[in-house]
């Protein structure tokens, strides 16, 4: 995974923090700090509206789904897409099957981040590709309801005394260190509740090289910079494990064309798989078993 999210990392690092809770997950809504609303009209679609004949995709029978190129892991295998195997690649077929589209009828296209949150016309149906649901970009796209609220994860250098811990209780005499003002931060002082007191730092760079100089003992960040740091830029380090939720996350969401006449019925069908627990099991088997981002309990 040496090059594994760095598309994610150079979004996540212009993205603003989206609000979220799965109980709005789970009810279908968009999530944003101004506004947490979903991003689509109060119309509730029927069953017979979303059925596959009913809806009205770029090719009559088919659905055309992008992401970027190349398309990084844990989110997508191998950059192939289409074989369905990563995160984002089987969320996508999940939403394709319950809509009624066969492996068959799937199309992939790539289309680059900037491009796709751009104002205008798009080539694809959906696109998923970690965007955040903010409001700024509420403007230009359409989001669905969130597929996935980012969870805070906790890395460390491979030597360090906290590499290979299970538990949160496992961290309580670790020093830990995340940057000033973030949800990070925030885990680590609602959360963990260290003995020994968390340093804080200007910037994630800062933090960084307080990790890689010993310093602290593990630092906090979102999980998608955590694949990016110990996949890329810190390759001693590892993934301790994912802490639980905390705070107001930010949310992925598939993004579709302003106004698109499929928006209700895929943000729909995302609910219904996050209420089927569906999400949740492809969440724990790409992120946590095959990524190696495992939960700590």
């Amino acid at each position: 995974m040496v090059f594994s999210i760095l598309a994610a990392m150079v979004s996540s690092s212009s993205r603003t923090r989206a609000a979220a809770t799965a109980a709005l997950l789970v009810a279908v809504a968009g999530c944003a700090p101004q506004d947490p609303t979903p991003t689509t009209p109060d119309t509730v679609p029927t069953a017979a509206s979303c059925a596959k004949d009913s809806l009205k995709t770029r090719t009559p029978g088919k659905l055309t789904i992008a992401t970027d190129e190349p398309a990084y892991e844990p989110w997508f295998k191998g950059d192939k897409p289409d074989s369905g195997e990563g995160f984002e690649a089987a969320v996508a077929y999940a939403v394709a099957e319950r809509l009624g589209y066969a492996r068959g009828d799937v199309t992939w296209t790539r289309v680059k981040f900037d491009t796709a949150i751009a104002p205008g016309p798009k080539t694809f149906d959906f696109d998923i590709n970690q965007f955040s649901i903010t409001e700024e970009r509420k403007q230009a796209v359409d989001f669905s309801a969130p597929y996935y609220l980012v969870r805070q994860t906790v890395i460390a250098l491979k030597s360090s005394k906290i590499a290979g811990k299970k538990s949160v209780a496992d961290l309580k005499n670790a020093k830990l260190g995340a940057q000033v003002g973030t949800t990070s931060y925030q885990a680590i002082t609602a959360l963990i509740k260290p003995s020994v007191k968390p340093q804080v730092y200007n910037s994630n760079d800062d933090a960084k090289k307080a990790l890689q100089n010993g310093q602290i003992d593990g630092l906090v960040v979102d999980l998608p910079t955590a694949f990016y740091i110990t996949g890329a830029e810190v390759t001693d380090a590892t993934i301790v494990g994912q802490l639980p939720q905390v705070g107001a996350p930010e949310a992925f969401g598939l993004l579709l064309d302003k106004d698109s006449p499929l928006t209700l019925c895929v943000s729909k069908t995302v609910g219904e798989l996050a209420e089927a627990g569906t999400l949740k099991q492809l969440e724990q088997k790409w992120l946590a078993q095959v990524a190696g981002a495992t939960e700590l309990q």
